[in-house]
């Protein structure tokens, strides 16, 4: 017996409730850890919310409600809300732009890293099923003349709804997302629908096709009786300040970097709580404030390092440089295949350093007779697969957390993890140095490692990364800072090791990086601020 065919505006009435309601789990748990169910006038306010996402997603669905888009709107919208759900759910997270750019931006690795069983059952159930029943159900179409009318009406009412739910609950609605801003992003699918819209609008915010030139001015004066600068920049991922030994955790995760003369700063601060915000604003000039807030792009700092004259080289172990190395040679190493180094298909942080020489000898020999500068970006502490960022060589903390749905892990477990992860990277960063200093025959060798930003591992029940940075706990802004050089880069730079020791509560922030690194590596020009130069107030001590 064949369905009987419905009104399109029924079929999405239906699908609009459903993730109003059910897909908006997580904003009901939140609003309940708000305590607004245990009056009856919160009840009022929730159904109020519920009609008016209803209605807003009414609105928009009635712009596209033709025979050949209705269905495949309606079923992209279900999946979307029904994976927003699930990871707001398991990690906390809220959907906004950043996080958007991380979706898109993320690579295969980070995304499988990501699978679960979990994801496939609430996905399945939030999104699927409904998305099954919406595309298999008969729909009524009639004329395409009078499917305008009616989509036209379609959408005035949705508005009328809209604007009377929201006036009916004006006082709670505005103090709540006043006092609570969190809630706005947990608007399911509406705040995705909004972040997908605000960096769609982006062109008309700022000028894309501009890339304006920084440091044509940019040198390198020769030093006299110095060896050429040989400085490795390590971007680290998702570190915790307060989880390295070096800045006064409890457990001793840098014991390798303790054992060498490095200074570490313990009051840094990122530009963002994201890899895709964070590095392309530490890498500029501008600051945290002003780039946000530019109407074009400029160059960044490893392009007034090339046109200073030094060879440049950017080796990528995670999901690429956000544009920072596109003018300079770079390249991928996530995708190698190396026995120890690449078990499953995944590269550990230690593949950054295998073959450097050979990677830097197939630099412009003039360039290198100035001097080099590699950046290494890690994958890191990267979660939530925090279990795979280290070997069992550095597995110092057991038991640890294996799976990726980090709520069923225990604390103790998901820390160990992390800090294993730590560990590892404390590894990697001596053995930077034991490189750097195997060099010293040929260059002044330096290293400075920063992470991009934090992360959280289950305090205030929140993971991972991502949250936007006014509302972003310290753990995922706070970062590690962390320099040595060598006696022959401390004779060329002027900057004591021991003063820097002296500096490391020092408030600083990804603002001043841009800075630091031109004037460690005694590079002039205009664009330099020597106010911002974290390193100049112990130079010439």
């Amino acid at each position: 017996m064949t369905a009987r065919p419905m009104k399109p505006s029924w079929l999405a009435g239906a699908a609009c409730l459903w993730m109003a309601t059910a897909a908006n789990l997580p904003l009901w748990n939140a609003l309940a850890d708000l305590s607004v169910f245990t009056r009856p006038a919160g009840w009022l306010f929730a159904a109020a919310l519920a009609l008016i996402m209803a209605a807003a997603l009414m609105a928009v669905v009635g712009l596209l409600a033709w025979r050949w888009t209705l269905k495949p709107v309606l079923v992209a919208l279900l999946l979307t809300a029904a994976s927003a759900a699930y990871f707001m759910l398991s990690y906390r997270v809220v959907i906004d732009a950043s996080m958007v750019v991380n979706a898109l931006q993320t690579n295969r690795h980070e995304a499988a890293a990501l699978f679960s069983p979990r994801l496939l059952g609430v996905v399945g159930v939030l999104g699927g099923l409904p998305a099954l029943a919406v595309w298999r159900a008969p729909v009524a179409w009639g004329a395409w003349h009078a499917r305008a009318w009616r989509n036209l009406l379609w959408v005035g009412a949705a508005l009328a709804v809209l604007l009377a739910a929201g006036l009916a609950s004006f006082q709670p609605l505005s103090s709540t997302m006043r006092n609570h801003k969190q809630v706005r992003y947990m608007m399911n699918p509406l705040a995705a629908l909004y972040a997908a819209g605000w960096l769609a609008a982006a062109p008309l915010r700022r000028d894309e096709s501009r890339l304006d030139p920084v440091g044509l001015d940019a040198t390198l004066p020769a030093l006299p009786g110095s060896k050429p600068p040989l400085v490795v920049l390590v971007l680290g991922e998702t570190g915790r300040s307060g989880n390295f030994g070096l800045n006064g955790y409890a457990r001793d995760t840098t014991p390798a970097l303790a054992r060498e003369n490095v200074a570490s700063f313990r009051n840094a601060w990122s530009c963002g709580t994201s890899t895709a915000a964070s590095v392309p604003c530490m890498f500029s000039h501008l600051g945290r404030d002003a780039f946000e807030a530019r109407t074009h792009n400029y160059e960044g700092l490893m392009d007034v390092i090339q046109r200073a004259g030094l060879a440049v080289l950017w080796l990528d172990n995670q999901s690429g440089c956000k544009g920072v190395c596109d003018r300079v040679p770079h390249a991928d190493t996530s995708g190698l295949t190396h026995p120890q180094l690449c078990p499953g298909g995944e590269c550990l942080d230690g593949v950054l350093l295998d073959g450097l020489d050979a990677r830097i000898a197939a630099l412009d020999p003039v360039r290198r007779a100035r001097g080099v500068v590699v950046v290494l970006h890690q994958m890191g502490s990267h979660g939530p697969a925090y279990s795979q960022r280290s070997p069992a060589s550095a597995k110092r903390f057991l038991p640890e957390c294996t799976s990726v749905n980090l709520q069923d892990c225990g604390r103790d477990a998901l820390v160990n993890a992390y800090d294993n992860s730590i560990a590892y990277t404390d590894q990697v960063l001596a053995g930077t140095i034991g490189w750097l200093k195997a060099q010293q025959p040929a260059y002044d060798t330096a290293m400075l490692y920063v992470a991009d930003h934090g992360e959280s591992l289950g305090e205030n029940n929140l993971y991972l990364h991502g949250l936007p940075y006014a509302l972003a706990p310290d753990v995922q802004k706070q970062v590690p800072w962390i320099t040595w050089l060598s006696p022959g880069f401390e004779r060329r730079s002027a900057v004591s090791t021991a003063c820097l020791q002296g500096q490391r509560d020092t408030r600083l922030s990804h603002d001043n990086y841009f800075h630091s690194v031109l004037g460690l590596l005694g590079i002039q020009t205009q664009v330099y601020r020597r106010p911002m130069d974290v390193y100049a107030a112990c130079a010439g001590l």
